[in-house]
């Protein structure tokens, strides 16, 4: 009885070392589940195009649209921007958290958002560039629409953004797609740049030259006179202002259409996803990280010194070197120069790894930023210094998103146990460089405010001038040294992002073994 039972332990124990057909089909599937096709990276790649084009049209053009072209008074487009970005930037770790507790369907956890929040959002982004004929409730009117508009853009955004977990296992076909996605995301900047740029450069209102300070009223009666020349009346600005969302609006439709027709979001069989988590407890989870949270505060400061040269970049080459009708020609010279770089820097961090990159790529931006300040204005130079620039820039949109899997792997390395919450890493970071989003654009509106900015002038104050070298030369400086002074306590390098992904293709074998070795089981 007892050699009987050992003999049939024996031979259950012999099936079990032998691979059997449905062990190599489970093993062969899992690792064709972490290649991506071209094709598949193109359409994940076209699904953040959105994000960047109407991203890039808000930063470069709301606030000259806001003070100029809507006739808001600086105090309250300064509040309309902060508020708008700050709202924004709560919305994202909420959205993030409430993504972590949704249930599976069939097309995924993070399609259905994208999927669901499209049209409003294009309605939303849409009724941002109308201007309303109620004077009195400007103000309300674009707080509403730009606040619904960031809400709706983080329903999308943020799962998106997630998205870089499920489409592969594999780090190194993640880092492959991400370099497909900054290059279209990039590509995306300069398409905003060049449809709302040329379309709203074609139709340039003429400035009024005067000395005395003109309310909304004068600017409306100003707006309605009948102007002979090459320029075009006020409403025929507002007009090309509303034709630019349009086009932007159907590019941001079809994009998410490909994102949802080419890519599959993969559900992770092999891993036990952990019981959902308040949401505080979410924000002690990824801040009690130490690498994501060096990640963040670094990437926090290197992002607010480009979007404080982001927002404030349009006024700066139409007042204070004077190229009032060609700053949309000069925002597209940055946004082509950091399409074509996007290849390069992939192949630098590649080559030399992603906090190397980190340092150069970033420092590289300084010494134009001191040039365009200090050269005498001239558009020759201002074209090859914006050129120049340009390479920084992608370097700025590629990393952040390179890096961010990195923290993610270690997180999972470091908590086996607790899986499932990409969504919450990826809307934090989200929500800190939309903070500073906000935080850059009210702070400088409001400071244009106090240097006496005149809406609609063809000149400004010397102190005007003044404020916006600073805000896009020795601020976004100092804010790089410092956020480059944190990167150097960043703990993950090319060693130890080795050596995190060994330990996760380890762990993903063993469950592998662990699947394949239940289903023999049961089949004995």
């Amino acid at each position: 009885m007892a050699r009987g039972e050992g003999a049939e332990q024996y031979s259950n124990a012999s099936l079990l070392q032998k691979p059997s057909p449905d062990g190599i089909k489970l093993a062969a599937k899992c690792e064709s589940r972490s290649r991506l096709s071209v094709c598949s990276k193109l359409c994940y790649a076209i699904g953040g195009a959105p994000y960047q084009i109407t991203g890039c049209a808000i930063g470069f053009f709301l606030q000259i649209y806001l003070l100029d072209v809507a006739l808001l008074d600086p105090f309250y487009a300064s509040i309309i921007l902060f508020v708008g970005r700050a709202w924004d930037a709560i919305t994202d770790p909420t959205v993030g958290f409430l993504i972590s507790r949704s249930p599976w369907t069939r097309f995924g956890r993070m399609m259905p958002w994208i999927v669901l929040s499209t049209p409003f959002a294009v309605l939303c982004y849409f009724l941002i560039w109308y201007v309303p004929s109620v004077e009195q409730g400007k103000v309300v009117w674009y707080l509403i629409f730009y606040c619904s508009f960031q809400t709706l853009q983080t329903c999308f955004h943020v799962p998106y953004s997630a998205l870089t977990m499920f489409i592969s296992t594999e780090q190194k076909e993640r880092d492959s797609a991400t370099a497909y996605r900054m290059t279209v995301e990039v590509l995306g900047t300069l398409i905003g740049t060049a449809v709302q740029g040329q379309i709203v450069g074609m139709a340039n209102a003429p400035c009024i030259s005067t000395g005395e300070e003109l309310n909304s009223t004068d600017l409306l009666v100003a707006s309605t006179v009948n102007i002979t020349g090459p320029h075009a009346s006020l409403e025929h600005l507002r007009n090309a202002y509303m034709i630019a969302s349009g086009v932007i609006c159907f590019i941001y439709v079809v994009c998410a259409l490909v994102l949802f027709l080419g890519v599959k979001e993969q559900r992770e069989t092999c891993r036990v996803r952990t019981e959902p988590m308040s949401f505080f407890q979410g924000i002690r989870m990824v801040m009690g990280h130490g690498p994501y949270a060096k990640l963040v505060m670094g990437f926090l400061f290197t992002s607010l010194a480009f979007m404080l040269l982001e927002g404030n970049f349009a006024l700066f080459c139409s007042y204070t070197l004077g190229f009032r009708n060609d700053f949309q020609n000069i925002l597209l010279v940055i946004m082509l120069s950091a399409t074509l770089a996007i290849p390069f820097w992939q192949w630098f961090l590649t080559k030399f790894g992603k906090k190397t990159a980190v340092y150069i790529g970033t420092t590289s931006v300084v010494p134009f930023l001191v040039s365009v300040v200090l050269v005498p204005s001239n558009l020759i130079v201002t074209y090859i210094v914006s050129f120049a620039a340009g390479v920084s820039v992608a370097a700025a949109f590629l990393l952040p998103w390179s890096m961010l899997p990195d923290v993610v792997d270690d997180f999972k390395v470091q908590n086996p146990e607790s899986q499932g919450h990409e969504a919450i890493f990826y809307s934090f970071y989200v929500f800190f460089t939309k903070f500073a989003s906000g935080v850059s654009l009210g702070v400088s509106t409001l400071s244009l405010d106090f240097a006496g900015y005149v809406t609609r002038g063809c000149t400004q104050p010397a102190e005007v001038d003044l404020t916006l070298k600073i805000l896009v030369s020795p601020a976004p400086i100092v804010l790089i040294i410092i956020g480059l002074l944190i990167f150097i306590s960043y703990p993950i390098n090319e060693e130890k992002r080795q050596g995190n992904r060994k330990l996760l293709n380890e762990q993903r074998e063993n469950e592998i073994d662990s699947e394949t070795d239940s289903t023999e089981l049961n089949v004995v």
